[in-house]
């Protein structure tokens, strides 16, 4: 379990808060684990009927750590297995997820939103994708989550071009339910997730497969970008834009 992943049940919903604020909530493997963990353990639980997922105040997530992301990039690793396992986790979670999102979402940041049912997002939240500019290809079952819930020209802005979507945008194209003050993120996050635990168990579970699809497709097309991924972290595109970028941050 990592110190940076806090687990907390509140009645029938599961809070999962990534909680690392000097690094803006930059995903380690340790976190990608305990994530995966907490959506694991609450489709064995009866009593947990929704769960969330939550940042901090002007962080959501600023996607993979920089160092881990810098040695897979070298090392050719390609993503670890806690961050597949994690990404199969959302894929495969049987139970409904509502995102709390205030600040940064990027990458993954943004890519694990699609596996959400319910997103809730602050005024200050600003989403993007910037793969295809470190030479990378999408995660998390973007390819083809995105297309199906914004239409392919937007999924291409957000996922190819690289183009930030702030909270107003985000809304217009599906990406989130609904926008408010950042104060009130969490609080109008938890009323959906407290509303979704109230309903009928079975008939949501039972709405929400037909709604969603085979998970079996969407865990199929994540290991196709894991692939990918791996190749493209050793394309001499990646690595220069990747030397490029660690030069910018020193």
């Amino acid at each position: 379990m990592s110190d940076h992943i806090t687990v907390a049940d509140q009645g029938p919903v599961r809070i999962v808060r990534m909680n690392r604020p000097d690094k803006k909530n930059a995903l380690t493997a340790s976190m990608y684990a305990a994530m995966a963990d907490a959506l694991e353990s609450a489709n064995s639980h009866r009593d947990i009927r929704c769960v969330v997922i939550a940042g901090l105040p002007g962080a959501f997530s600023a996607g993979n750590d920089l160092a881990e992301f810098s040695q897979a990039a070298t090392s050719g690793e390609g993503l670890g297995s806690p961050v597949i396992r994690f990404l199969h986790a959302l894929a495969r979670s049987e139970r409904p997820l509502v995102a709390a999102v205030q600040g940064l979402a990027v990458g993954v940041g943004t890519t694990m939103l699609l596996h959400c049912d319910h997103v809730v997002a602050a005024t200050d939240a600003r989403f993007s994708t910037p793969f295809v500019n470190l030479g990378l290809v999408p995660e998390a079952g973007s390819s083809l989550l995105a297309p199906r819930l914004m239409g392919h020209r937007r999924a291409f802005e957000l996922l190819v071009m690289g183009r930030p979507l702030d909270a107003a945008a985000a809304l217009n194209c599906g990406l989130v339910n609904a926008v408010a003050p950042a104060g009130d993120v969490e609080t109008e996050a938890m009323k959906a997730a407290h509303h979704i635990a109230a309903l009928p168990a079975e008939a949501v579970a039972t709405s929400r497969r037909l709604i969603r699809g085979s998970p079996d497709e969407i865990a199929a097309r994540i290991d196709d970008e894991v692939r990918l991924f791996k190749e493209r972290l050793q394309s001499a595109e990646a690595q220069a834009a990747f030397k490029a970028f660690l030069n910018r941050k020193r």
